[in-house]
């Protein structure tokens, strides 16, 4: 049944036009390089100019975006990721989503939602590891509430550990606006939400049961949460459910309608790939292939340059490895999906205690010694949150790259702070040459910032930041 808010909306997913444009021919190699400059020049891309570039079959012309996607995830963003971790609260749900293990006809998943103090023995592992950012996960019942949700914001927050967590986003199922407005007053960040799939008869074909199966009602989650006062939100689909192509266009037209609609496009991108999940009720017939994977992520790059892109530990550590360069900005390290999973063990993998099979189940510090050995800076940051740097002003810097000269020195102070606490020597070693490289990388006004906020960690200051 239709939730009863959710009469009167309109899809503006323009599904007619983008199934058009998907059925155009390959273009043209000058009416590719034409978009690649619109992109570059830190320009959000039309549906008609992603269908350009989705329509390239060309190896060679291929390559030419891939390098674009590179070289504008670096203007943008510097070369920085950001961390974080995961962290399942409860799986109890009333869905019916047939491509998931906590789908409430499988009998084969562990319910299970965590007490506050086994959240807190959650939260302790974590912050023992170096983390700092967090998104709390959950199921959709009544159980998972805004006030159960704001309650638990307010235990991970206040459960110190010789550090602490500085930044919970939220991954759960649409609430109303008086909801969102409960869960940001509790100091959350970004709210994301992922539609899945933007084609209507497969949602429906997925969502058979259970207040997901209304697709107008999450469409129109990020909207509600805006109006709550959550001012950075994240999209996402899930790819392998219909045509990677159309769920790109169906991204777009959704960072499209929320620039129009408030002025401000979404925080993030998220693209999972379908994975083995526990008791499923689907045979997949649109497996997107590492080939067009790597597709995906440079054109979602070069359609939204200011946006946020996040790589998770679904996919496997080689491919992660290569597909980070080509516009990522966010990844996960040291992730447990069982719910209790990191301070309960870390034996093998229990695909009836997960949502679905993780690929990438290495240590943070793994992560970490990987990125600086590819060149990259690790970050804990959490500075644009905690400066209000959010919504419309994170936005104001982003679009003209902007962001990446508070990015960058946040991101080496928050490296050396994870180095003296957490990292072991080799680590160690190999953070601080990456942090001496990039301060002779930086221009004279960074360098001096930057050498400031060292100063202040190598006194033994924390949380220092600009």
């Amino acid at each position: 049944m239709p939730h009863p808010h959710s009469e009167g909306l309109t899809d503006f997913i323009p599904a007619a036009r983008i199934e058009e444009l998907l059925a155009r021919p390959p273009a043209q190699a000058g009416e590719v390089r034409a978009v690649i400059d619109k992109s570059t020049a830190l320009q959000r891309l039309s549906l008609e100019d992603m269908a350009v570039l989705l329509s390239v079959d060309d190896p060679a012309l291929q390559e030419e975006m891939f390098e674009a996607a590179r070289r504008l995830k670096r203007d943008v963003y510097g070369n920085r990721i950001v961390l974080f971790a995961p962290l399942y609260i409860g799986n109890k749900c009333v869905n019916s989503c047939r491509y998931c293990g906590f789908r409430r006809e499988n009998d084969q998943v562990v319910r299970r939602t965590l007490t506050d103090d086994e959240l807190r023995a959650e939260v302790h592992a974590l912050v023992s590891k170096g983390h700092k950012r967090l998104v709390i996960d959950y199921g959709e019942h009544p159980d998972y509430g805004p006030e159960t949700i704001a309650h638990a914001v307010r235990v991970i927050y206040s459960a110190k550990n010789g550090g602490e967590i500085r930044r919970i986003n939220v991954n759960c199922a649409p609430l109303d606006v008086a909801g969102y407005r409960m869960v940001k007053e509790a100091g959350i960040g970004t709210y994301q939400i992922f539609q899945e799939t933007y084609h209507r008869p497969t949602y429906a074909e997925m969502h058979p049961r259970g207040p997901k199966a209304d697709f107008l009602w999450r469409l129109y989650g990020q909207d509600r949460a805006m109006e709550g006062g959550c001012d950075d939100v994240g999209l996402g689909a899930l790819f392998g459910l219909y045509d990677w192509r159309f769920e790109a266009m169906g991204l777009l037209a959704h960072a499209i309608h929320l620039e129009d609609t408030f002025g401000v496009g979404p925080h993030t991108f998220s693209f999972p790939r379908l994975k083995e999940a526990s008791n499923r009720a689907l045979q997949p017939q649109y497996i997107l292939s590492d080939a067009d994977f790597k597709r995906l992520i440079a054109i979602l790059r070069l359609s939204v340059p200011y946006v946020g892109m996040i790589l998770t530990a679904r996919e496997p550590a080689e491919l992660r490895r290569q597909l980070i360069d080509f516009g990522c900005s966010q990844i996960d390290g040291g992730t447990r999906i069982e719910i209790g999973g990191y301070s309960e063990g870390e034996g093998e993998q229990d695909l009836a205690r997960e949502q679905f099979r993780i690929g990438d189940n290495r240590s943070l510090e793994e992560v970490v010694a990987e990125l600086l050995e590819m060149g990259e800076i690790p970050s804990f940051c959490t500075a644009c949150y905690r400066s209000g740097r959010t919504g419309e002003h994170f936005m104001e810097l982003a679009k003209p790259g902007e962001i990446k000269h508070r990015c960058t020195p946040n991101a080496i102070a928050t490296l050396a702070e994870y180095l003296a606490d957490y990292a072991g020597p080799e680590t160690r070693q190999a953070g601080e040459a990456v942090i001496a490289r990039e301060l002779e990388r930086l221009d004279e006004s960074d360098r001096r910032l930057t050498e400031r906020l060292l100063a202040r960690v190598r006194e033994g200051k924390r949380d220092v930041y600009c």
